[in-house]
């Protein structure tokens, strides 16, 4: 079959056959990721570009099987409210507005959307009032569904063709249909998991609406990334910064399967890893894959360098820095090298990327999104920069990496620096290590390492007053943390038993010299963050 080769928001190219993948229109959405993923869960390829990027010549490339138009806090009654591209309608494909799409899809095509006094915010249910395509084997007419809506403005009248298919209290027009063009509108937000029948809709829009397949596999992303690195790379050099981290890791091993020798891996062990990290990374990409790999021990030059500063965003800056000077110094020491090898994820690229190209909207700025250090030079080989969190560690074990490598929970590039509040010392990052060790020890035996998205110690910067034996002692709190999250967007704490706490507290306690206390942080985000700096 003839490929085609789409351009996203990232710049980068993904080759697919024409017809047979989905493209999504952003809004501006907070949840527009979670469409994408809810797509490629079901076996979808897809993409997201922002609004003012979809014209007929993106279309005509990227020549998708069908479009989502996402939701997005703008309202309809605005002039300068964005509004989709008709060659979106001109193209003849199936169409799914969610949202802000579907009130788009009805201003676009002849109908009325007003702002409402009857917002609806948060959970909802709708009235199933006729059967769709859409519907199909998950909602029955006459009943009624939860949903989760957002929305303050709603469609007051529909465009010629279009009926209703479902309502609500705040939105008469909850779900709309023109089975005969096959565009179809939802008040609410299939994509999140407060919808709990969303998925599915979303599986009959793609597979029985759109006719598209559920075909893309790891083992295909793999076979396609491994030919455009050799195609992009040919025979030259390439340098990799291996963190540590499932992201790198995946990059370095699918690499090495493509261009073999031509890769070497610097491993910057920044004294601020967890406890063996640094000795599993050389252990498996020097024993296990063969892979060459320069490691540099700089556990004295970070600390050197963070002495005496407390601030967590210059925390931040200084070990960046400090990478990029002792990677770079040691890149340079390659001869012939002239790309470099990134982790950038797709949430890297979507969240650097501003939905209508302001500043003003862009969530994240990423520091693998950048570019390069300008003295560097070298250009950059990003193989997983279509590729969500969950689909890099499904990638891994595709590869092959070790399991217990590639589920391990996230970790951030400051490392333990940022879970340490105040100044990072040698004494306070090997108490942090030892006692963070002992926590994950304990989930790992109790069975819930899986079940737990991402887990830590926090070394405070708190001295309290303790007894121990027949002394008392005054050391330093320690907290734990533990979330549940599906995307690391929004999380809950972990609910362990007070047993399990308090079986890690007094095995901390005994074996870990320096503290004398331990807490347990049950704060969500929002309104807290995971990470404590």
């Amino acid at each position: 079959m003839e490929q085609t080769t789409s351009k996203g928001s990232s710049g980068a190219s993904t080759p697919h056959a024409p017809g047979t993948s989905v493209l999504i229109v952003d809004f501006g959405s907070q949840v527009t990721q979670l469409i994408a993923r809810r797509l490629r869960e079901i076996g979808v390829y897809c993409e997201i570009h922002p609004f003012n990027k979809v014209d007929a010549g993106l279309l005509e490339s990227f020549a998708p099987g069908a479009v989502i138009l996402s939701g997005g806090p703008a309202s309809l009654s605005s002039a300068t409210s964005p509004r989709p591209d008709h060659a979106i309608f001109a193209r003849g494909v199936p169409i799914l507005g969610i949202c802000y799409g579907e009130q788009a899809i009805c201003a676009e095509l002849g109908g009325a959307v007003s702002t409402s006094d009857h917002r609806e915010f948060g959970r909802a249910e709708v009235e199933v009032t006729a059967t769709c395509d859409l519907f199909t084997d998950v909602w029955e007419a006459g009943a009624r569904y939860p949903v989760w809506m957002s929305h303050g403005d709603r469609v007051d009248a529909l465009p010629e063709g279009f009926k209703v298919v479902a309502q609500s209290d705040g939105a008469p027009f909850a779900a709309i249909a023109d089975e005969e063009r096959r565009i179809y509108g939802v008040q609410f937000h299939p994509e999140v998991a407060h919808t709990p029948d969303g998925a599915n809709l979303l599986r009959n829009f793609v597979l029985r609406v759109a006719g598209l397949k559920a075909d893309w596999t790891m083992a295909a992303f793999r076979d396609e990334a491994v030919k455009a690195i050799r195609a992009q790379v040919g025979d030259a050099r390439v340098v990799c910064g291996l963190s540590g981290g499932v992201d790198s890791s995946v990059v370095a091993v699918l690499l090495h399967e493509a261009i073999g020798e031509q890769l070497t891996c610097v491993f910057v062990d920044t004294g601020l890893m967890r406890a063996g990290e640094g000795e599993e990374v050389v252990s498996l990409f020097r024993e296990t894959y063969n892979i060459p790999l320069i490691h540099v021990e700089a556990e004295d030059l970070f600390l050197g360098k963070l002495k005496g500063v407390t601030d967590p965003e210059q925390k931040r800056k200084i070990i960046g820095a400090t990478f990029i000077d002792v990677f770079d110094e040691e890149a340079h020491k390659i001869e012939n090298v002239e790309f470099l090898a990134q982790g950038t994820l797709y949430p890297d690229v979507i969240e650097s990327v501003s939905f209508d190209g302001g500043p003003s909207v862009t969530i994240k700025s990423h520091h693998n999104v950048g570019g390069l250090p300008e003295r560097m030079k070298l250009k950059l080989v990003e193989p997983l920069r279509e590729l969500f969190k969950d689909e890099v560690r499904a990638l891994g074990r595709e590869l092959g990496l070790p399991e217990r490598f590639v589920g391990r929970h996230p970790f951030p590039g400051p490392g333990l620096a940022i879970r340490i509040p105040g100044e990072v010392t040698k004494e306070s990052a090997d108490i942090l290590r030892k006692a963070d060790a002992i926590y994950l020890d304990e989930i790992r035996k109790a069975g819930l390492y899986d079940e737990i998205w991402q887990a830590f110690a926090v070394l405070l910067p708190v001295r309290t007053v303790g007894v121990m034996g027949d002394e008392r002692t005054y050391d330093h709190v320690l907290a734990l943390r533990a979330v549940t999250s599906t995307d690391g967007m929004t999380a809950d704490y972990y609910p362990f038993p007070h047993d399990f706490l308090g079986r890690c507290a007094t095995r901390i306690i005994n074996q870990v010299r320096g503290v004398n206390r331990v807490v347990y942080d049950v704060t969500s985000k929002p309104p807290g963050t995971i990470e404590w700096e």
